[in-house]
């Protein structure tokens, strides 16, 4: 569904993101257009645009953008290895070229954004999952937390076994607000659930380009009987899921895109109960749509479940006989009777 433009409503946070950052590698070009309006210029992380998760989701958005507007997105693609200064080497090359706006995908881009902005003050510039200053930069953070508890509520209501599991690509702050979302909504909703929760990597970019080493954790939890698995993980998150649907009973929890409508997890839809969305094609496709109207966003936007910026699929119908008590827990966060953690 379309939702509305959220920068007449766009606020600054006082702080920026406490977010930690590894390295990526290697760009490659997927998409060019040198002639007229160049438009936007989108930098990935790791995994690129089919990762089945936010890279997907920007991807997404800038197309629809470029389609309603007649004009072409650059789709350039980091890494595992990359260093920030390879990542101001993109972003600067992009703004040189004409790009605008310049769009960093994940908060590896923070920092560089932040670096490379105040060399084109003429271009905007705009960061998924990161907050970095600037006259001329627009940060496009999420509630994660809140779509993640809902997810929590899903995962201990639909548990045969009384255990459900979390996996994180990475160890840090912003994969945490995953986690803890997920075990406040999953614990409030049966006092009695076990959560198991696990991290592919401490402190290494590759947690969110592994599905292997994914797949070996979700093994790992099923066998200790773990029947419902959340994963928060870019495109590890594939082999969790292929893991999960070779158990009969078993049931995975997609995140960032609705993960039943993914071309590439095709056949494991029928184990995909329901995904945690955040509305990055939304906040993409905004941000393009306001540049090229003349307009020029600054400061951070959370994308929260009160105006839809998060929410909690429904494909697949898995979670129908659930919804009321989905809807209730929503409304109780969007009231402010439930204040989600986001830090376990």
């Amino acid at each position: 569904m379309r939702r509305v433009s959220r920068f007449a409503a766009t606020v600054a946070i006082a702080a920026t993101l406490a977010l930690t950052a590894s390295a990526c590698g290697e760009s490659s070009t997927e998409s060019n257009d040198n002639e007229g309006d160049k438009g936007p210029g989108i930098a990935f992380d790791v995994g690129g645009r089919d990762d089945h998760s936010f890279n997907e989701s920007a991807a997404t958005g800038a197309d629809r953008a470029g389609e309603e507007l007649g004009i072409t997105p650059e789709f350039q693609t980091a890494r595992s290895g990359e260093t920030n200064a390879d990542r101001v080497q993109r972003l600067t090359a992009l703004a040189n070229e004409g790009y605008n706006p310049v769009i960093g995908v994940g908060y590896l881009y923070g920092d560089s954004i932040q670096q490379v902005a105040a060399d084109f003050p003429d271009t905007t510039f705009g960061v998924v999952d990161a907050a970095p200053e600037g006259d001329n930069v627009y940060g496009m953070v999420f509630a994660e937390h809140e779509v993640s508890y809902l997810a929590g509520v899903a995962a201990a209501l639909k548990s045969e076994t009384g255990r459900v599991g979390f996996i994180g690509g990475v160890n840090n702050p912003l994969i945490q607000k995953f986690e803890a979302g997920f075990v406040q909504g999953a614990t409030e909703t049966n006092p009695d659930i076990e959560v198991d929760v696990d991290y592919l990597y401490a402190d290494d970019d590759r947690g969110f380009a592994d599905p292997a080493k994914a797949s070996e954790k979700a093994n790992a939890m099923l066998g200790r009987d773990v029947d419902v698995i959340y994963t928060a993980a870019g495109s590890s998150g594939s082999g969790s899921v292929e893991q999960v649907a070779a158990v009969e009973g078993a049931w995975a929890i997609g995140v960032d895109s609705d993960q039943y409508q993914q071309p590439g997890l095709a056949e494991y839809k029928d184990s995909i109960l329901t995904s945690g969305v955040k509305r990055v094609d939304v906040a993409v496709e905004d941000l393009i749509t306001a540049v090229h109207n003349g307009e020029a966003p600054s400061g951070v936007h959370e994308y929260t479940l009160a105006e839809d910026g998060v929410e909690l699929s429904t494909s697949g119908g898995f979670i129908d006989d659930i919804q009321d008590e989905i809807d209730a827990a929503t409304q109780r966060i969007v009231d402010g009777e439930t204040t989600v953690n986001d830090t376990p």
